[in-house]
């Protein structure tokens, strides 16, 4: 009744579960490294340096990206006051930042508008005024921050000499 079995040892079957165990472990680590990767990017503006310029006169304020995801500076704040980008100038290396004249090349700076800066690139944020205008005060030291188009907002402290 038995005598013409045929069929696979039970070596070979769990050989071949094994290896199709393993090929799917390896194709879920791979899924999963890659929703980890998207996940974990972040945006973080750091202000390396916050001076007044007497020359001009502006406060200037040099922001870069350290964070893995770009980041969109889309308002500046002074003592918590929204300024918006009017009167305020991108620049990196001495040359104004616009549409045409951007980080890396990629239009990604406007005049009178947003700034977007990719990982590791950096920018010179050059505010002409205080809200409201009259010019900044001598002797008074004003909160000047970032804000960027997710929410956050990064500030520097800024002493008018």
């Amino acid at each position: 009744m038995y005598g013409s079995r045929s069929g696979i040892s039970p070596v070979m079957a769990t050989v071949i579960l094994v290896a199709i165990a393993i090929v799917i472990a390896i194709a879920v680590a791979f899924w999963a490294t890659g929703l980890v990767g998207i996940f974990t990017r972040f945006e973080k503006l750091e202000i390396t340096a916050a001076v007044y310029d007497t020359t001009t006169p502006d406060v200037e304020l040099r922001v870069r990206n350290t964070g893995s995801s770009s980041a969109t500076i889309d308002d500046i704040y002074v003592n918590g006051v929204p300024l918006g980008l009017t009167g305020v100038t991108f620049t990196s290396d001495g040359d104004v930042l616009d549409a045409t004249n951007s980080p890396a090349g990629t239009g990604a700076c406007q005049a009178n508008g947003p700034c977007t800066l990719a990982p590791g690139e950096d920018v010179v944020v050059e505010v002409a005024n205080p809200p409201g205008g009259g010019g900044w005060t001598a002797g008074v030291t004003y909160e000047v921050a970032v804000h960027t188009a997710s929410g956050k907002t990064y500030p520097a402290a800024v002493l008018i000499t």
